[in-house]
């Protein structure tokens, strides 16, 4: 009764998701994360960051390069005269002036030290820019084999179902006929259950993992290609100490961190160039127009100036209140606290590269064990059918069995993804991700038009099986010895 209860739910589920997501072509990885690149607001922020910065550095150029402006103004003067033994009388003084005025800065170390400053910013956006996209690389290549993984653990547990329907109905045959007991179909039939309610989920979070992806790179049902059979993994990598070496000498978020410290630096020249003077040249041409005299002349003729300065403007600063003595000592402590931060970073980079190489050493290893394991797993469950069928093994060893077999391949195709993805994260960890970098495990990928091209939820990908092991060889037992009888094990 639990069985026709579950399986039309699950038939529907099946069915809504299915009609939900229409048959697409399969995309590569690079493909996808080319579409990730283009579309990602994240990503695309720090593009902009980027650019801006660029801007920003430009400005900085201004202290240091001339500034012109052009100035003109009319004005109009009312005036009334007082003349002893004449009386009062009023009189109308216009005046109109333009000119053209340019500074030259000459001596400025406050504006030099911003001019610096922006040259290191600009190094710390290419940093960040580097940071985004290699984050990109792994977030799109995880979301990847994250739907890999889901379509390959819903296709394992569909399979999963399938065999527990045979050995269900296997026992309820030998039930009928007086070969088994009853206990034997109610275990199957529990066993049954559960793996119906294991389908709905890996259902769930099949789709959930479709939707994170389609999210990132901008697509409607983005189908990505699976591994191709066999499966070659990268070997794993040796040396760790290269690998740190690599990260502390180009490292971005190390790059970033030693920028910032020059900057802080620069700053403290900046706030002790309150103490020094500057010097700039200036020159202009300017003209002023009286057409009925000045304010302080009597004549009404009109009165022309054409006048043309060049010079040198010297300023000292003597007394500020303070304020830049204590800007120094604010900058001093700042460029203390960049010179803690570079070496904080240098240590999590450090750690953090060799945890990523640890873990991909470990990864490899576990993928040579459930390697071992699934073909060990599958002998386990050829030898309970067969004595399940000769009366030495009981139904819930062959329905253990099965379990183990589709949660070791389940696991294997999880190590194997998380192989591909530790070499993408042990790069990332010592700075040295990049795109280059995908072209690899794109080519691990199946090639389009194959049998294996598209990845499908009720098809096991060829992640989740081990390599054809050769045949054991036969060792005949030595001359004049009988070998022991075979004894079925003992419960």
């Amino acid at each position: 009764m639990h069985r026709l209860r579950l399986a039309p739910i699950s038939c529907a589920l099946t069915a809504i998701f299915a009609a939900s997501a229409p048959p697409v072509h399969a995309q590569s990885l690079i493909e996808l994360y080319e579409a990730a690149r283009a579309y990602d607001a994240t990503y695309q922020s720090a593009r902009s960051a980027y650019d801006a910065s660029i801007a920003r550095a430009e400005q900085a150029k201004a202290g240091l390069l001339p500034s012109v402006g052009l100035s003109a103004s009319a004005s109009r003067t009312e005036q009334e005269l007082r003349l002893e033994n004449v009386g009062s009388t009023n009189r109308t003084i216009p005046q109109e002036s333009a000119g053209i005025n340019a500074t030259q800065p000459l001596y400025r170390p406050a504006n030099w030290a911003t001019y610096e400053q922006s040259k290191r910013q600009l190094d710390i956006a290419q940093a960040q820019l580097t940071l985004a996209d290699q984050d990109l690389i792994v977030r799109a290549s995880q979301a990847y084999f994250d739907v890999l993984a889901s379509q390959d653990s819903l296709a394992l547990v569909r399979a999963q179902k399938a065999a527990t329907e045979e050995q269900l109905a296997f026992a309820k045959r030998n039930f009928e006929v007086g070969t088994a007991t009853i206990t034997d179909t109610r275990e199957a039939q529990a066993r049954y259950d559960l793996v119906v309610a294991q389908e709905i989920s890996a259902l769930n979070d099949l789709q959930i993992k479709k939707i994170a992806l389609d999210q990132l790179v901008g697509r409607v049902n983005a189908n990505p290609t699976p591994l191709a059979a066999p499966v070659v993994l990268p070997p794993p990598p040796t040396n760790v100490e290269q690998w740190v070496r690599q990260a502390e000498d180009g490292h971005p978020s190390i790059i970033q961190a030693q920028r910032n410290l020059e900057v802080a630096h620069l700053e403290v020249d900046k706030a002790r160039a309150g103490h020094k003077p500057t010097l700039d040249a200036q020159l202009g041409y300017n003209v002023t127009n009286n057409p009925n005299g000045t304010s302080t002349s009597t004549s009404l003729q009109g009165i022309r100036v054409n006048a043309a300065s060049i010079g040198v403007v010297f300023n000292m600063p003597l007394f500020a209140g303070f304020a830049t003595e204590n800007r120094v000592k604010e900058t001093l402590a700042l460029e203390d606290q960049s010179r803690s931060v570079l070496e904080a970073t240098r240590r999590n980079v450090t750690q953090a590269t060799r945890s990523a190489y640890l873990g991909l050493v470990a990864g490899a290893g576990q993928v040579k064990a459930l390697e071992a394991a699934e073909a060990s797993s599958q002998s386990a469950l050829d030898a309970n059918r067969l004595g399940y069928q000769v009366g030495v093994r009981i139904n819930i060893d062959v329905l253990n069995s099965q379990s183990q077999l589709f949660q070791t391949r389940r696991d294997l195709a999880a190590a194997r993804y998380n192989v591909l993805l530790g070499n993408l994260k042990l790069r990332q960890a010592n700075g040295t991700l990049s795109e280059g970098d995908l072209q690899p495990i794109n080519a691990s990928l199946a090639a389009p038009g194959s049998a294996g091209a598209s990845a499908s939820p009720d098809q096991p990908s060829a992640a989740t099986q081990s390599p054809i092991a050769p045949a054991p060889a036969q060792v005949a037992p030595p001359t004049g010895v009988t070998p022991p009888p075979v004894r079925p094990p003992t419960r």
